[in-house]
């Protein structure tokens, strides 16, 4: 049989271990605590003072000219975009191409018409070393494109004058799909050739009042 002095021991040790695990859990417990509340500081920090791309900062920018449908979709029409300057024209090409998918700024005031349908996704471009830009969209050209003779050539030129306007390199656009040739949009152009640029389709400039 254990003795008094024993017990007392046995029962301190019992105390101490008790109180030991206690103060694990309770560390434990605030460690997670200040865990939580750095991640949320951090979080909250990011949101409100999003890091800066400084590559970016320091990309030249240079002005370009997109072209649209007119209301009528008789003409093109021109809008500025600033755009990032690349050395590669390749590059530069495809600048311009995302900016003039993401269509017009002054639809609400001018009624310009976007020349391509909603979600089209431009894949890559190749230029040839005649001067010809073979530009390569997904399906969603052909799958929403509404149809017409009048929307196909619209889609055609806006991109044809826009490319070579703005990208000097560029002689001549082909159109593809998926990487391969396109024999028509909707039926109504062929698409099997290059397009040249068309100055016809310039919208005429207005005359001023006197």
């Amino acid at each position: 049989m254990s003795t008094k002095k024993q017990r007392r021991s046995e029962n301190f040790k019992d105390r101490q271990k008790k109180k030991s695990t206690r103060i694990a859990y309770l560390a434990a417990i605030i460690g997670g605590i200040v865990l939580l509340l750095v991640l949320f500081f951090v979080i909250l920090f990011n949101a409100l003072f999003p890091p800066v791309d400084m590559e970016a900062l320091n990309r030249k920018k240079i002005s370009a000219k997109i072209y649209f449908s007119d209301p009528q979709e008789r003409f093109l029409v021109p809008e500025k975009r600033v755009i990032y300057k690349e050395e590669d024209p390749a590059q530069q090409a495809g600048e311009v191409i995302r900016a003039l998918l993401e269509g017009s700024k002054t639809k609400s005031k001018t009624g310009n018409v976007n020349t391509f349908p909603a979600g089209v996704v431009f894949k890559d471009i190749r230029l040839d070393k005649d001067g010809t830009a073979q530009v390569n969209f997904g399906a969603g050209l052909t799958k929403n494109h509404p149809g017409g003779s009048t929307a196909e050539m619209m889609t055609i030129y806006s991109l044809t004058n826009t490319l070579t306007e703005n990208v000097p390199q560029i002689q001549a656009v082909k159109i593809l799909v998926d990487g391969k040739e396109l024999p028509t949009i909707k039926g109504h152009i062929s698409t099997t050739h290059p397009f040249r640029p068309d100055p016809d389709l310039y919208a005429p400039a207005k005359e001023e009042k006197s």
